[in-house]
């Protein structure tokens, strides 16, 4: 038998195609389409992504020698595995009994990460502090207290704790969410004078001094994440925020390492996987580089510690069980980008306190890509990839340029007061916004695919869709105000929902051609369900008349006529002078040869795929009397 080897030669009868070749071949598929139209990619954050990436594209990347484990650990920190904490919030507001005996018991079932939410306005007793961390094996986990201006007090308990029970310091792993800078994201102002909100930060690192895996400061990029920003933005004004903290500390004395090893970062992880995973490994490279120019003594000092947290911007009320797919996509983005935490936010948390099984549903899902995945068990898994090293060179040459951008301006303190930061994100948000409404940017259930028979829950407050600004009366500047990407949309079929059995039917009066009325029937129908409007659809009719007939016997608010551009001409003006006075009429599509002529028999309303769908809607329901 003649081995495989001896007949077969990859080498030979494989050979390699070059570029140009590749090339050659696209523009020939193309046939005179605008290669750059068709598959250039230009996503928000600034620069053009191309269809394909090949060996030849890494040799101007410059990170390519380093390995894991290696400054400036854009390959992550650790030489044999991924692995991250699965971390949950717990609230402790209101009883630390209770939240005790709520966070054994998730931890209990895969858990390792706890962060519990504090009342800042509170200093509890020891009692209470001991209560709350009852029964739990301090070592083995990672904690975290989101505890804001009660930060020192909780450290001084967190150390009164640690003596009584004679913890090794060296073991304790976790965190404290004391922000200065997030005050002025939130409220437009610092919460306490500024020279005294940085002494807080001041006080804290020397408390802290003797606890080498626990951080004291937190950069909340997150809140730029949910307020619209890019992951350019994102990353460079999180540098901005932490080399701010730098340099105060440095400043007061502190050691760069000592200043450093207090900072740790949170970010939001968007839909965009791929973008998301060359962001956290493009943060790593970027941090150890702002850290490196203050002179630390330890190279391990300029490792960014990074949590992640699942985007609330993308988001849903209705047709909250695809928040699950979309939790699923950034968790994976998350662990393969590197990060060291994760927390991945329950689906229905846009309108209520997350219920058990959606929190079940949120730990599970890192659990799987532990358990089953395996996401954890390589480092830096996404290494090598020609696409994502592409990206990640990208992301990181986009956001320190925007990061010296800020540092010109003065620093985050002062590029924030000027407004510069709140001009970007909010150009940005503007885009994203319109994005949504020419459906150029997709959610699945509210701009596609949305589930016309759906209908708001009567016990979900409506006022859940808007989201509120913290600007306080004394603000120095104008605060980032996070929403839902979905809040518009969702507006609009909220007030039809409230309309309860009387919603606008919508009837699809579907002639002519087979292949373009169903398609544009399917086009329309989904487009008007955004708006809650009930939807009355059919495969065809034969004729105007057996049409119209069936348009009097359900009496529908608006009609809408769906068959091809060369046929309208013909139906649609007897469809209009017979319906005209008891529906609105539409076409779906953009008849060009014959636009005008339509538009002179009186026909107004036309919906096509350049349709911005949010002011198409908002007219229909103004047009409906819908307030």
């Amino acid at each position: 038998m003649v081995k495989l080897q001896e007949k077969l030669s990859f080498r030979d009868d494989f050979p390699p195609v070059s570029t140009e070749e590749w090339e050659e071949k696209i523009h020939q598929d193309l046939k005179g389409a605008d290669y750059n139209k068709k598959l250039i990619w230009r996503p928000l954050e600034g620069f053009a992504v191309r269809p394909y990436y090949r060996a030849e594209d890494l040799k101007k990347i410059r990170h390519l020698d380093i390995c894991p484990a290696e400054f400036p650990w854009v390959r992550g920190k650790t030489e044999r595995h991924n692995s991250w904490f699965v971390r949950q919030d717990v609230d402790a507001r209101r009883d630390f009994g209770e939240a005790n005996a709520r966070a054994l018991r998730i931890l209990g079932r895969g858990v390792d990460s706890i962060g519990f939410l504090m009342d800042d306005t509170v200093k509890p007793r020891f009692d209470d502090f001991e209560s709350l961390l009852n029964n739990m094996c301090i070592p083995a986990i990672e904690l975290n207290f989101r505890a804001g201006h009660a930060s020192p007090h909780i450290l001084a308990l967190l150390h009164q704790k640690i003596d009584k029970d004679s913890i090794d310091k060296a073991k304790l792993r976790g965190s404290l969410d004391f922000n200065p800078l997030g005050c002025l994201n939130k409220y437009g102002r610092f919460c306490n004078p500024e020279a005294q909100q940085f002494s807080g930060m001041n006080e804290l690192v020397e408390k802290s001094s003797d606890l080498p895996s626990f951080a004291a400061l937190e950069v909340d990029a997150a809140w730029l994440h949910n307020a619209g920003a890019t992951n350019v933005q994102e990353l460079a004004f999180a540098l901005a925020m932490g080399n701010e903290y730098m340099a105060f500390l440095t400043d007061q004395g502190f050691a760069a390492d000592e200043a450093a090893r207090n900072i740790h970062f949170k970010f939001g992880v968007g839909p965009a996987y791929f973008l998301e995973i060359a962001k956290f490994r493009a943060a790593r490279m970027l941090w150890a580089k702002v850290v490196e120019a203050y002179k630390p003594s330890d190279a391990s000092s300029t490792q960014m510690r990074i949590h992640a947290e699942t985007s609330q911007w993308n988001q849903t009320i209705y047709d909250p069980y695809v928040n699950m797919l979309r939790d699923t996509t950034e968790a994976m983005s998350a662990s393969l980008g590197g990060a060291d935490s994760i927390t991945v936010v329950p689906y229905d948390k846009p309108y209520e306190q997350p219920g058990e099984f959606a929190e079940r549903i949120a730990r599970n899902t890192q659990i799987i890509l532990k358990e089953e995945a395996h996401f954890d068990r390589v480092s830096d898994p996404a290494g090598g990839a020609y696409y994502i090293e592409e990206l990640t060179q990208s992301i990181a040459d986009h956001a320190w340029k925007l990061f010296q951008e800020t540092e010109t301006e003065g620093g985050y303190v002062e590029s924030f007061k000027k407004g510069m930061i709140q001009d970007k994100i909010k150009e940005t948000a503007n885009k994203r916004n319109m994005n949504l409404a020419m459906r150029k940017e997709m959610l699945v259930g509210i701009n596609l695919y949305p589930n016309a028979r759906e209908v708001m829950d009567e016990g979900i407050d409506g006022n859940a869709i808007h989201s509120l600004s913290h600007k306080k009366a004394d603000a120095i500047a104008e605060p980032l105000k996070p929403y839902r990407g979905a809040e518009e949309l969702e507006q609009l079929r909220y007030r039809t929902d409230k309309m309860k059995d009387d919603r606008p039917k919508v009837f699809m009066l579907t002639i002519g051609d087979k292949k373009m009325r169903r398609a544009r029937a399917q086009f329309s129908s989904g487009f008007f369900a955004a708006a809650g409007f009930e939807i009355l659809d059919h495969i065809g009719f034969t004729s105007v008349d057996e049409g119209v007939q069936a348009i009097r016997e359900e009496n529908p608010e608006i009609v809408v006529i769906c068959s091809s551009d060369q046929e309208y001409p013909e139906v649609a003006p007897e469809i209009f002078e017979r319906l005209k006075d008891e529906s609105i009429i539409v076409i779906a599509g953009y008849p060009r040869d014959s636009i005008d002529m339509l538009r002179e028999k009186g026909i107004r309303h036309f919906i096509h795929i350049k349709s911005n769908l949010v002011e198409s809607l908002r007219e229909f329901q103004q047009l409906l009397g819908i307030e």
